[in-house]
């Protein structure tokens, strides 16, 4: 009898250890471009698997890559992929999967004029090369015919932390500026010629709402929320393009077939005259072997979620949903986390 009620209590301890209702605490790190939607995500999967608690640190995909390649947590989140070298140095391998799709808008403070300010490439670059200094430039002026803009000196901010947010701004500029992917280049840190830093994107928002007469680089949903200024910026057809939905939809919709197996792909400046040209995937970064068994199904199965029904919620927060196509491929990329 003792020996049927030991057996009884060890197949109860497997069972809880293994089983649905087993509390499981994941920890991740990164993207404060995707918070605001990764936040709503654990949020509204936790309604729904409440033995599944999801913590992020919303602290720059620099710390989310950094943190998930060295194991400190069970995922990361990153609006720029890893590099060739940072793959290669890697302890771990590592699944990118794109999420979600959102853009990054010029943001700025300038309370004399109303309508949206078009930006043209040489216009940004040379914002941030430091070659424009005025807002009455002529090439501000030239995109903006009849617009007020004042003779005041500009004030660039940029982000101080390691950022996703920075990565795409940078990638499109140096795709669209000779000079400054010789001088400065692409990255979630470089160095900026010109201008005031802030953390985070909440740091930037604030900076442009103090600051009259400046100019930063918001991730869309934190520009809307905070009521801020937002540009359009010209795009490879020479159309200017709105940082909505639809622009960021397009952008992606111009990638087509040439997504890579392992979706490390920039979509910034893409060739559709509809594209915004300042558009980004943003990935979760998983590693491919995970040992404990109760966090990967849990991971595994947020990750499926988030890729079906999660995608409703892009919308409401301003991002784009993944297309149809490239969600099924991420689907079965799901498969080699194990």
């Amino acid at each position: 009898m003792h020996r049927i009620w030991a057996l009884l209590l060890g197949l109860a301890s497997i069972l809880a250890a293994f089983g649905a209702d087993t509390p499981v605490t994941l920890f991740s790190a990164g993207s404060t471009f995707i918070y605001p939607i990764l936040s709503r995500w654990c949020s509204e999967y936790r309604k729904l698997h409440p033995n599944v608690l999801i913590s992020y640190d919303p602290l720059g995909s620099s710390h989310g890559i950094a943190r998930t390649l060295a194991g400190t947590v069970d995922f990361g989140a990153s609006d720029g992929p890893l590099s060739d070298l940072q793959i290669q140095r890697a302890h771990m391998m590592i699944v990118h999967v794109p999420v979600v799709l959102g853009g990054v808008v010029p943001s700025y403070n300038l309370s004399s004029v109303t309508q949206e300010l078009r930006f043209t490439p040489g216009a940004l670059a040379g914002i941030y090369l430091g070659t424009i200094t005025r807002w009455n430039d002529p090439e501000l002026v030239r995109a903006n015919p009849g617009l007020p803009l004042p003779a005041h000196e500009i004030t660039v901010v940029f982000r101080l932390d390691g950022s996703g947010t920075t990565y795409v701004w940078t990638d499109y500029l140096s795709k669209v500026n000779a000079t400054w992917a010789k001088r400065v280049g692409r990255g979630t840190s470089v160095e900026f010629p010109v201008g005031v830093s802030a953390r985070f994107n909440e740091g930037v928002r604030d900076a442009i709402k103090n600051k009259p007469y400046s100019i930063g680089y918001l991730q869309v949903t934190y520009a809307i929320e905070g009521h801020l200024q937002t540009g359009l910026v010209q795009n490879s057809t020479g159309k200017f393009a709105k940082g909505d939905i639809a622009g960021i939809t397009a952008a992606a919709a111009a990638t087509g077939t040439n997504m890579p197996d392992d979706f490390r792909v920039s979509i910034t400046n893409a060739a559709d005259q509809d594209a915004y040209p300042i558009s980004s995937f943003t990935w979760l970064l998983v590693p491919e072997h995970i040992e404990d068994r109760a966090k990967r199904e849990a991971i595994v199965g947020f990750v499926r979620w988030v890729l079906s029904d999660g995608q409703k919620w892009a919308a409401p927060l301003h991002y784009a949903p993944l297309p149809g196509d490239v969600a099924s491929r991420v689907q079965k990329a799901v498969d080699r986390i194990q």
